[in-house]
């Protein structure tokens, strides 16, 4: 039985772990070629081996994502390896510090804002520039269940998520006539190294974090790379600028 992608090329960045690696495995059972990115190699390459074990097709590309010429580099790599790019996960992101926002550290800031938002927009910035010359592209962007309400004590986190969202948006507006599709996804809480970073250093937030949920657990990174490669498939031909949460119904409260 052929596979909802069979024969596409997928980027996806931040697919080194998590909902990344997750993705990059799902886009691979369901036949698109994968180009693995991440700026941790070790990461990146170990999900390579994991989709060529399940009998996938992946390379890797090391990226740092606020760096424009990197980015570059890298679709570049993409359509060198693969002659095209259908599909594009913008994935990778940080946590930055819990820390209110009077005592949220300057460097910090920036740094989430780097990454987490304008990594974000050189991506679709290179990417889009390729879908054009095929009139064709679905991508889909990491925002998060914090790009549509607030988390006290994650200032710069929320605000790059929200910006995903409204960069997704605005994105889906401009090329809805040339062929692309622009969507963001919204986890929750999903269990993703990320994820237990937080809750090791707050036991108590993570408890709170999952009492808060009204489906009574955490995610599972499976369960947001079935709706990316869904949101990247024809299945969703006429859903663009749509903020997709994966959640567990926690902004439905």
């Amino acid at each position: 039985m052929a596979g909802q992608l069979d024969g596409k090329v997928v980027l996806i960045t931040g697919a080194g772990s998590g909902i990344g690696r997750a993705s990059a495995l799902t886009f691979a059972r369901e036949g698109a070629k994968v180009m693995v990115a991440d700026l941790i190699v070790e990461g990146g390459e170990e999900t390579v081996q994991l989709v060529k074990n399940a009998d996938g097709e992946a390379s890797f590309v090391k990226v740092d994502v606020s760096n424009a010429a990197d980015v570059e580099a890298m679709v570049n790599k993409v359509v060198e390896v693969y002659g095209r790019i259908d599909c594009a996960h913008n994935n990778a992101g940080i946590e930055g510090q819990l820390a209110s926002t009077d005592e949220y550290a300057e460097e910090m800031f920036d740094k989430v804002i780097a990454i987490n938002l304008t990594g974000v927009w050189l991506c679709m910035k290179y990417e889009i520039l390729h879908m054009l010359k095929q009139g064709s592209g679905a991508i889909v962007n990491t925002a998060s269940g914090a790009g549509l309400v607030g988390t006290a004590g994650m200032s710069a986190y929320v605000a790059s998520k929200h910006g995903v969202v409204g960069l997704s948006k605005t994105a889906a507006l401009e090329y809805a006539k040339s062929g692309i599709r622009v969507n963001s996804v919204c986890p929750g809480l999903i269990q993703t190294p990320m994820v237990e970073r937080l809750t090791n250093a707050q036991p108590q937030l993570g408890e709170a974090l999952i009492a808060a949920e009204p489906i009574g657990r955490t995610g599972r990174p499976e369960e947001i790379a079935e709706s990316v490669v869904w949101l990247c498939s024809d299945a969703a031909s006429f859903v663009t600028g749509h903020a997709m949460s994966v959640d567990g119904g926690y902004v439905a409260q």
